[in-house]
Parts: C-alpha cells; structure tokens; sequence
C-alpha cells in the first residue's frame, strides 16, 4: 500500500475515534436578533458609557442587536441620562422601560423579557463590570452548534480579574457549590451575569424571584430542562467596591440559598405527577 494511502486510511480511522460532539462542524445555528437587556438602578454615573460599549459592539455573522433598557425607578440622575442618550442617538435604537417603584433586578429583567423578540437574549449590568466586547466570546459555542446555553465565568479562563475582597470571593464560590449541590451541575460561578440563552426557552420558564435571587431561581429551573447543553467561557470582570456602587448585600445571599432549595426541592415535590 501506498504512504499516502496509508496515511489516508489512519485519518480516517482517528475521526471514527473521535467522540460525535466533539468533531469538526459546521456553523449550523443561525441568529437574526439577539436582545440586551440591561436592568439598572442608581446608574447615573456608568448608563451612558454602557449603552455606548453595547452600541459599539460588532456582532460576529451581522447578528443584530435589540437594546432593552429598564430603569428600575432609581433615585438618582438615571432616567435622565438614559432619556438624554437616546435624545442624543437616534440611530442606536432602544426599547426603554421604567419602573414606577423599585421591585429588583429579578423584576427589572422579567419586564425587559417581555418586549425581548431576539432568537437569543443576553444579560447585561450597567455599572461597568462586565465587557460586552466579550458577546462574541458568549456567542461562539452556541453559533457552533454546541451550546444551548452558555454562562460566562469571572473565576475561568486567563481574562482580567479586578483583585477586590475574599470573603466576597469566598462567598461567590460557596453560592456556587451550593446551587451546583441542588442542581447537581458543575459551574464555575453560577450567579453570574452574563449568561446567553435562546429566548423562547427562557420565556417559557416561570420567573417569580423579583430580586438577586433570580440567578437562583434560573438555575434551578434550566436545571430540570432535559437536554440542555451548558457551557462556561472565561470572562473578564471589573469588579467595583460597595464605595463605588455595589449593591449586592448578604442578605441577597441568604435569599439565594433559599431559593435554591425552594425551587429544587419543595416546588418540585409539590409540582404535580
């Protein structure tokens, strides 16, 4: 037999060994419109620089963005900053919504889900400590036909890390270990907030958590979904001080914890048979 025959049969052979979901595919999975929701409260300072960083984000495959603003009846500046910038760029469409009184960050994205008409959604804070440079980085494993879902993780990957507090970090990861026990899922950072889903299936989950506590009460639920492939990427993170704005307290904690076994044991055994 010839050297090049030979070298072609081993080829072939060495792609039979690999594993299906891990051999060279196609880009299969095409997306229109993806929509970014971006729940803000007490954002004066960071709205307009966020909608600019969005707006000026080129999405890989000429995937149009869909930009959902919701103030959630902040105290601050906020509604008029938002209201001066789409005054100011009337060619960077945004749905805009804002609460007559404060109900949560849970509240402020369930509002932006409702006017969400993107093939998929993504989750977008507005005080600078994520990069929506990185949407093509999210986006990658689901337009490459092996994600459903896809978690972007501040504790993966070689991205840039603000060095902040450790017990904060420690209490990140403990949540983590926590949600991964009662979803029996293996995240890096399950309370993250970039996370990439198609927007029918998370429409079709009932939300009830109004607060921090959503990201619990998501994972529990996308947890009992059959089929779903989730991924993690590594992300950068900005992280900002309780001095510069951080609102995240311990009892959002506590709510989450509860959440988790309130939605992973006691409505699934109350659930009907």
């Amino acid at each position: 037999m010839h050297e090049s025959s030979i070298l072609a049969t081993e080829a072939v052979e060495a792609v039979r060994r690999t594993p299906r979901h891990i051999r060279s595919t196609p880009i299969h999975i095409s997306i229109r419109k993806i929509s970014i929701i971006i729940p803000c409260y007490n954002e004066a300072s960071t709205i307009a620089i966020i909608l600019d960083k969005v707006a000026d984000v080129m999405l890989t495959h000429s995937i149009e963005k869909e930009i959902i603003v919701v103030n959630d009846c902040s105290k601050d500046d906020t509604d008029l900053m938002i209201r001066e910038y789409i005054d100011d760029n009337p060619n960077t469409p945004i749905k805009y919504f804002s609460h007559p009184h404060n109900q949560g960050k849970g509240a402020a994205i369930q509002t932006g889900l409702q006017a969400a008409t993107g093939d998929y959604l993504i989750i977008q804070d507005a005080d600078l400590e994520y990069d929506p440079k990185e949407y093509n980085l999210l986006l990658e494993p689901i337009l490459s036909g092996h994600a459903d879902i896809v978690y972007g993780s501040r504790f993966m990957g070689g991205q840039p890390h603000r060095i902040l507090f450790f017990w904060h970090t420690l209490g990140n990861k403990l949540l983590t270990f926590i949600s991964n026990l009662f979803t029996n899922m293996n995240l890096t950072d399950a309370h993250t907030c970039y996370k990439v889903i198609r927007t029918s299936t998370i429409k079709g989950i009932p939300l009830v958590e109004k607060r921090f506590a959503f990201d619990a009460e998501l994972n529990a639920k996308i947890a009992r979904i059959p089929k779903l492939r989730i991924y993690e990427v590594g992300i950068s993170y900005y992280g900002r001080t309780f001095a510069e704005g951080k609102k995240i307290r311990l009892r959002d904690a506590v709510r989450s914890i509860y959440s988790l076994v309130k939605y992973s044991v006691f409505c699934r055994m109350r659930a009907p048979k």
